[in-house]
């Protein structure tokens, strides 16, 4: 049986990993790979919130994954798979959250200028959450999940032009009625952002630790998207499955591109 992580303990590997004051960090966590935690997820977020101190800025993402119900950041929870990290941040005193469906929830003194963007289409583009994190040279925590969860590779893509795009819609309200958005997306399974893992290691831009009883890796968010960009500009598909393995996700995002892409 695993034994329970204190609050300080888990702050302590926080700041071990290179989590230092005053950072902007974007966190992608999977509660259950960290447990237990003394506290649960709010002991995780105290945590964070040690390492980073007052002048540190807590980002999660804080999307719904509901395209057919219009988004009230008061009320609509987050996505089941974003974990319970992100599902208990948002409803937390002092945190705020965009008033879009994509959403993020942030806390700290750049939180308001990482969520100002309206709703963007498509989400992860600069205009966005993941693009003022990259702006301001935040950084990404990922706790006990890899590059598969980390959105910002999505703002690398887009940055490289990678030629794949699947049709999406959302819904918002307008004048008080329920309004579809249809847009394309560069979206696919995600499973080959674990590329990421070895083109960081390749230019040693990843620190790599344990946080309660989870592996966890910590980049800046600009190298990771400078890195991205490099191999998509030489591969625009290198994230992409290639045809006729079996994804169909893939497939879906090959199917937008032109013969010979």
């Amino acid at each position: 049986m695993r034994r329970e992580i204190q609050i300080s303990t888990a702050a302590a590997q926080l700041r071990d990993l290179g989590v230092a004051p005053g950072d902007i960090l974007l966190v992608h966590a999977s509660f259950r790979a960290l447990r237990p935690v003394a506290r649960g997820p709010l002991g995780v977020i105290e945590a964070l919130g040690q390492a980073l101190g007052p002048s540190g800025t807590l980002v999660m993402p804080s999307w719904t994954g509901d395209d057919d119900t219009p988004f009230d950041p008061a009320t609509s929870p987050a996505a089941e798979d974003l974990g319970a990290l992100a599902s208990v941040f948002w409803r937390l005193p002092g945190v705020l959250r965009s008033r879009h469906a994509f959403a993020f929830a942030a806390r700290g003194p750049a939180a308001a200028e990482i969520l100002a963007d309206p709703l963007p289409l498509p989400p992860h583009q600069v205009a966005s959450p993941a693009g003022r994190l990259w702006q301001r040279d935040g950084r990404i925590l990922l706790l006990g999940v890899d590059h598969d969860a980390n959105t910002n590779l999505h703002l690398a893509e887009l940055l490289a032009g990678v030629p794949y795009r699947q049709a999406k819609h959302i819904t918002v309200r307008r004048h008080g009625r329920p309004l579809r958005i249809d847009y394309l997306e560069n979206d696919h399974c995600c499973q080959r952002f674990k590329c990421a893992n070895p083109w960081l290691a390749a230019r040693c831009l990843q620190l790599e630790g344990t946080v309660g009883h989870a592996p966890a890796k910590l980049m800046r968010s600009r190298d990771l998207v400078e890195t991205a960009v490099d191999h998509l500009q030489n591969d625009p598909v290198a994230f992409l499955h290639p045809r006729g393995t079996g994804c169909q996700d893939c497939a879906e995002a090959w199917r937008s591109v032109a013969p010979g892409g």
